[in-house]
């Protein structure tokens, strides 16, 4: 059955292409929503690029006709800007009137009466303003089309136990066709730990080539730590491996993800000279007009957002060296001098084309969808990138563990050989860290 959908301005946001994924039903949109991408076009982030983006795609629909009339689309579904006309008298004396998203819910019920055989479903990605339109009695949901179930998110590995003479084949060759081990073809760039009686070898599909080889890295030392456990041990496999471009780690609090990803682009960017640079950036950094209430440097403006980046560092540094904290200091300096380390926004990353780079995203969990895409295709030539997070740990209104752009890419990826991804679940910070991840 044909449906309305009215959308929330955080949904256009979110997906700027999102009102050509309705198909054949009807998708409205307040003009009170217009108003506030109107206002947020100008942002110096995401949200102002996505605003931007979003009032393009509006604006190309004018030349099909008028907006305020409706434009049907190749489906049958019609597109319409609706304009405010008494609205407001459906809304609860409880109801503030100068709130825009009890404006946009306002004009959500005004449909729901004068459509009285079409379902009017409100669409937003504010879960008060689904709270609000469900107890005035409109059906609302999330908008779901980048959604997964994080509980069957792939996690990128598999423990297999063999028979003595399968297990022959691949602990003796370096490679082996995955048909005399498994069943069905594993995905690109799967790892595996397979066992039998005590012994154990490690290995990864590389699709390819359509076997099944052991790993070449995963015990490498990168600058003064190795893999203290079988998720990080494959952790390093693909964050060492030049023909995997593109490589997302999750996993809760202490799990190492952020401290193997910096040790890895040291150890290829300053010691084997794979790559040109190091560029780091956390999106949970305020950018724009945020970072200017800082006093300083762009670096010191910078400094206190990035300090869990600058704590890994200092860490290997020291633990390579086995010197003094001032000694680490220099070294950071150094590095930062010769043009081996920078720590820039992720606004600048973002509008650049980076090459023979190594890319880290840090706490990537808070990018959406659409805005890891905008990343990722900024890669130059022969670049590598890294995105690590936690989906459990969300600081974006909008977002959660299951439409996060970090499990979404991760899913999508899934089966590229261009791409590998890791899921690290064993705590390795310390005892107490473990504890709190497990527990709290």
């Amino acid at each position: 059955m044909k449906k309305i959908f009215i959308l929330d301005t955080n949904v256009l946001i979110h997906d700027p292409n999102c009102i050509f994924d309705f198909k054949d039903n009807d998708v409205y949109i307040p003009i009170y929503v217009i108003e506030e991408i109107d206002r947020l076009k100008n942002y110096n982030d995401y949200v102002g690029k996505s605003a931007r983006e979003a009032s393009r795609n509006i604006d190309s629909l004018r030349e099909k006709g008028t907006l305020a009339n409706g434009i049907i689309n190749e489906e049958g579904g019609e597109f319409r800007i609706l304009l405010g006309d008494h609205e407001l008298e459906y809304l609860p004396d409880a109801f503030s009137k100068t709130l825009a998203d009890n404006k946009i819910i306002a004009m959500a019920l005004k449909q729901k009466n004068e459509n009285k055989e079409t379902k009017v479903v409100l669409i937003s990605k504010d879960m008060n303003v689904r709270i609000k339109a469900d107890v005035l009695g409109l059906d609302t949901m999330d908008y779901v089309k980048d959604k997964l179930d994080i509980v069957t998110l792939y996690s990128g590995n598999r423990t297999i136990e063999l028979e003595s003479n399968e297990f022959d084949l691949i602990y003796k060759a370096p490679a082996v066709n995955y048909s005399l081990l498994l069943d069905q073809e594993p995905l690109a760039n799967e790892m595996f730990k397979f066992t039998c009686k005590g012994k154990s070898v490690l290995g990864i599909y590389k699709k390819e080539r359509e076997k099944i080889e052991k790993t070449v890295f995963s015990e490498s030392l990168l600058w003064g730590i190795s893999g203290r456990n079988t998720e990080q041990k494959e952790a390093i496999e693909l964050l060492m491996d030049q023909r995997i471009k593109i490589v997302s780690l999750m996993g809760v609090a202490g799990t190492g993800k952020t401290l193997l990803a910096i040790a890895s682009a040291l150890e290829q960017v300053v010691e084997r000279k794979l790559y040109k640079k190091i560029f780091i950036a956390r999106p949970v950094i305020p950018m724009g007009k945020d970072i200017g209430y800082l006093p300083g440097s762009e670096k010191e403006k910078m400094r206190p957002w990035m300090h869990p980046i600058y704590d890994n560092i200092e860490f290997l540094v020291t633990n390579k060296q086995t010197s003094g904290s001032n000694d680490t200091e220099k070294v950071i300096v150094g590095l930062e001098s010769m043009g081996l380390l920078k720590v820039e926004p992720l606004t600048y990353i973002r509008g650049r084309s980076i090459p023979q780079g190594f890319i880290i995203i840090d706490e990537a969990q808070n990018l959406t969808p659409h805005e890891i895409k905008t990343i990722i295709t900024r890669v130059g030539k022969d670049t590598k990138i890294v995105l690590t997070g936690d989906p459990y740990q969300i600081d974006s209104p909008y977002l959660n563990e299951n439409s996060n752009g970090l499990s979404y890419m991760a899913e999508r990826l899934k089966d590229e050989p261009l791409a590998g991804h890791m899921t690290l679940v064993k705590g390795e910070r310390s005892d107490v860290s473990e504890l709190a991840s497990k527990l709290l």
